[in-house]
């Protein structure tokens, strides 16, 4: 168990370093490993990114059964910060995890937690009343971007991005003279991975 925690670890940081080019053998190198080792743990490098993606998701589930179980009307905030610093610490090598095919399931589960938490939010006033699952959603994908776009220069900047975006979110009055996205527009958006 242990090899398989640092050739995690290592594969981390050769496929942020490297990308798609980063091979087997480096990561090896890095985990301080055979590479016979890594391929008894992992087939192929796909195999390899298929597991930090599967581990990445398990993260962000894990964290909205959490942010669920709260009934307080803070959940949403909760789970809006897990999936940040997910963004964060998945940043190096994101583009990697998100040429995977989509687990429409889960993407399924995590817009109904999305649109569980936003209602309880809103029933409990920690949220103005016009806000919809739709204007999180948006929060969301502009959070992942500035992650993908800050990189290495500003990792933390989705800290201030959320804290702007969570006093706007809980405004008094007119939010906007425009119609959010609506459910029926949300729905023929493709699933996008939590990731």
């Amino acid at each position: 168990m242990r090899n398989y925690h640092r050739i995690l670890a290592a594969a981390r940081d050769v496929l942020g370093e490297s990308g798609a080019d980063a091979s087997m053998e480096e990561i090896a190198a890095r985990a301080g490993v055979g590479v016979g080792t890594v391929y008894r743990r992992f087939a192929s490098k796909d195999a390899l990114i298929d597991e930090l993606l599967r581990l990445a998701l398990e993260e962000v589930l894990i964290s909205t059964e959490r942010a669920l179980a709260r009934t307080d009307g803070h959940g949403l905030e909760e789970l809006l910060r897990a999936l940040g610093q997910s963004f964060a610490e998945h940043a190096r090598y994101a583009s990697l995890l998100l040429q995977r095919p989509t687990d429409t399931a889960t993407a399924r589960r995590m817009q109904a937690a999305i649109e569980l938490l936003t209602a309880r939010a809103i029933a409990a006033g920690t949220v103005n009343p016009g806000i919809t699952a739709g204007d999180v959603m948006a929060v969301i994908w502009a959070m992942r971007g500035l992650v993908q776009a800050a990189g290495e220069v500003a990792p933390e900047s989705w800290h201030r991005f959320l804290d702007i975006h969570l006093a706007g979110l809980r405004a008094a009055g007119p939010l906007s003279s425009e119609a959010p996205i609506s459910a029926r527009q949300l729905s023929k958006l493709p699933p996008r991975r939590p990731a």
